[in-house]
């Protein structure tokens, strides 16, 4: 597999998909149609799943994500959380301080998917 890299922009964030087994999303994530940013990433998920390595780690660096986007990162999470059997599968979730949409958001995911956040604070 190649590793994978989308340049974010002011609307999309830098997505970074890298067989050693580590998935970055960084940045604000306010596209109008994430539809096309996201069909690539879940594509090389679906991919990388049939051949994971022992521990895939995910790390989410959001400052802001909309409604919409919202939905794609779920879908991102949903495609990935297979991994999570025998502890193979590390979601960090990055937070600025002070932040509590972000944070709560980040819980509300790992409510419904029922796997442990390691939620990370940041000045």
């Amino acid at each position: 597999m190649e590793k994978v890299i989308i340049d974010g922009t002011k609307t999309t964030p830098r997505i970074t998909l890298d067989p050693s087994g580590v998935l970055n999303i960084r940045g604000r994530f306010i596209h109008e149609n994430p539809i096309d940013l996201f069909d690539p990433v879940i594509k090389w998920l679906k991919k990388y799943k049939q051949d994971p390595r022992p521990v895939t780690v995910v790390n989410v660096d959001l400052e802001y994500f909309s409604c919409t986007a919202s939905r794609h990162i779920l879908k991102v999470l949903e495609t990935i959380l297979p991994l999570k059997e025998d502890n193979r599968l590390i979601i960090n979730w990055y937070y600025e301080d002070g932040d509590e949409d972000i944070l709560e958001r980040g819980q509300y995911y790992e409510s419904i998917f029922n796997i442990e956040f390691n939620f990370i604070e940041y000045s």
